[in-house]
This record gives structure tokens, C-alpha cells and sequence, in this order.
């Protein structure tokens, strides 16, 4: 199993709107290292939740649920989507100030490559994140 991180805008496509639909396609991505990490994703797999811009922090969990076919929703290029439903949201969402703050996530793409729309993580950065979720703010 692979572990992600993929950012929304909470505006544009939030958790709850997620959570409201039970199963949402991950379109729109055009970025190149984005896509191929869409495309990398397989069924299973466990992905952060993190709104961008508004809130800038993780909120939730989902899953992939569909494994990458051409995006529907492009005009032109070769383009892909997932599909992902959700799992849970976290006990206590964890900013990006947070994040930039943990010496454990020190090299974690949101930081290193913040304009990434779609990241991988290592399983220690979900499990830590997760890990911060259930503590109380500091």
C-alpha cells in the first residue's frame, strides 16, 4: 500500500462535499509530477486530505477507489483522474504550520514542493500526521 497527500481548495471541492457524495473523481489535475502521481496511485491506497488557501490544514482521510483513467474533464493533453471515497476525518486537523514545525516531516513534498496538488508521503509521514491528529494542539 502507497500513502498521498492531495490538496483542494475547500471553495472548489472540500471534505465534506467528499464526505457528501461518498465517492469523488480527482479531475482537473494539470501538472505534470501531479499527474504521474495520480497515475501511480493503485485501489487501496490512503490519502490525506488537505485544504488549501482556506484553512491550509489536513482534515480528513479517503481512499482510492479507482485507479487512474483519462480525465474527462480536459479539453486537451493527456490527462488523468482517480476516484477516492472517505474514510474518516482526523481527530484534529493539522496545519501547515504544524507540519513545518515537525522535525519528522521535515522532507515532506507539501513543504518541499508546495505547489504539488498530488504528493506521495511515506508511510512514517501519514502515521505521524495521524500520530499529531490525536494530541492536543500545542
Amino acid at each position: 500500500m502507497n500513502f498521498w497527500l492531495v490538496k483542494s481548495e475547500p471553495d472548489a471541492y472540500s471534505y465534506d462535499k467528499l464526505e457528501a457524495e461518498g465517492r469523488g473523481m480527482w479531475d482537473g489535475v494539470r501538472n505534470y509530477a501531479a499527474r504521474n502521481n495520480l497515475r501511480a496511485m493503485k485501489a487501496g491506497d490512503q490519502v490525506l486530505f488537505y485544504h488549501s488557501n482556506i484553512g491550509m490544514e489536513v482534515v480528513g482521510i479517503c481512499q482510492v477507489a479507482k485507479e487512474h483513467y483519462p480525465d474527462p474533464t480536459a479539453e486537451s493533453g493527456d490527462w488523468s483522474v482517480v476516484e477516492v471515497i472517505p474514510v474518516r476525518r482526523i481527530k484534529r486537523p493539522i496545519t501547515l504550520k504544524e507540519i513545518k514545525a515537525t522535525p519528522a516531516l521535515a522532507n515532506i513534498a507539501l513543504i518541499k514542493q508546495s505547489r504539488l496538488s498530488v504528493m506521495p508521503l511515506t508511510a512514517e509521514e501519514f502515521e505521524k500526521i495521524l500520530e499529531m491528529s490525536e494530541q492536543p494542539t500545542i
